[in-house]
């Protein structure tokens, strides 16, 4: 396969997991701000635009956030390159380019999509009508990941499909964890209150996450067995421990395939050795913050290895 047709499936996938993401990101928060007894919620528009990694340009260009600003700036904004918009339309273009290498399905889900930007605008968040772009934009990403999960060969072109999805997911869960503990900490005498409550089902909500976790913990929301079911149980689909079992294995088809291996596995498996030796008491006693801001770290260090040992 050429490195060209890779590094555009690679990015395809990560680009429709971002969308996917945001899309959850904003209903999560829209949900949480709702229910905040005061104010207008700026706090928690706040944390959602750091976790998309954007605050400083919404800043330096609208100032303060609001619900209506934040919204529109995640979902639809030309001016951001990780807004929802402009990752679809990023995916389309790769797809694309990668035609011969989709299936008719993920081909036309794509495709459908971009169709269908041109007609979202600030009406899509009207009357209430926010939900419907959220879930519309969830159920295109389910349904390309899907597609592809059910059509297509379990050759390089698949590998470096759920490579990307993977490696985006990873960051996403990690980011989000690390924005909720360190950057919006609550006043120690909201601890284990309504509203903490609340931001942390609205946390586990935005990685689809919270009937996993009264299925594995059966009680009430714990801040160390959230972040120990994020990071370290790897029946969670969305948790790290999940998404590096998932990288290694499809770098380990890659490398079988293509007969040697690089950085881009080595790397993996230090990160994954790393998570499998892990245990929450640890992660805490050497400090939260510490663990995800090495780990988003690492996570971009085999992203790189990637593009330098395939895409490049």
């Amino acid at each position: 396969m050429l490195s060209r047709t890779a590094d555009n499936l690679f990015w395809l996938s990560r680009y429709v997991e971002r969308a996917d993401y945001l899309a959850r990101i904003i209903e999560a928060t829209n949900r949480l701000a709702m229910l905040l007894a005061a104010g207008d919620g700026s706090s928690e528009w706040t944390s959602a635009l750091v976790t998309a990694g954007c605050y400083d340009a919404f800043v330096a260009a609208h100032g303060a956030p609001t619900a209506e600003t934040a919204m529109e700036y995640l979902a639809l904004s030309e001016d951001n390159p990780s807004s929802i918009r402009r990752c679809l339309e990023t995916a389309r273009f790769n797809a694309r380019a990668v035609r011969t290498a989709l299936t008719v399905e993920m081909w036309e889900t794509i495709n459908g999509a971009w169709l269908e930007l041109p007609k979202m605008d600030r009406s899509s968040f009207a009357g209430g009508r926010m939900s419907r772009f959220t879930d519309w934009v969830k159920d295109i990403a389910l349904r390309i990941d899907g597609s592809g999960h059910r059509t297509m060969l379990r050759n390089d072109a698949y590998w470096f499909t759920r490579l990307g999805f993977y490696v985006e997911r990873a960051d996403n869960t990690a980011r989000i964890l690390d924005v909720k503990y360190h950057i919006l900490l609550p006043e120690v005498s909201s601890v284990g209150g309504g509203l903490d409550y609340s931001q942390w089902a609205a946390i586990l909500r935005s990685v689809n996450a919270l009937t996993a976790y009264r299925w594995v913990y059966r009680e009430g929301l714990r801040p160390w067995l959230i972040a120990d079911l994020l990071i370290l149980n790897q029946e969670l689909p969305r948790s790290l421990a999940s998404c590096y079992a998932n990288i290694v294995t499809h770098l380990d088809s890659l490398s079988n395939a293509y007969g040697r291996q690089g950085k881009s596995q080595r790397f993996a498996r230090t990160v994954q050795t790393a998570l499998q030796n892990a245990t929450i008491e640890r992660v805490f006693q050497t400090g939260l913050h510490e663990f995800l801001t090495r780990f988003i770290s690492d996570n971009a260090r085999v992203g790189g290895a990637i593009t330098e040992q395939y895409l490049a």
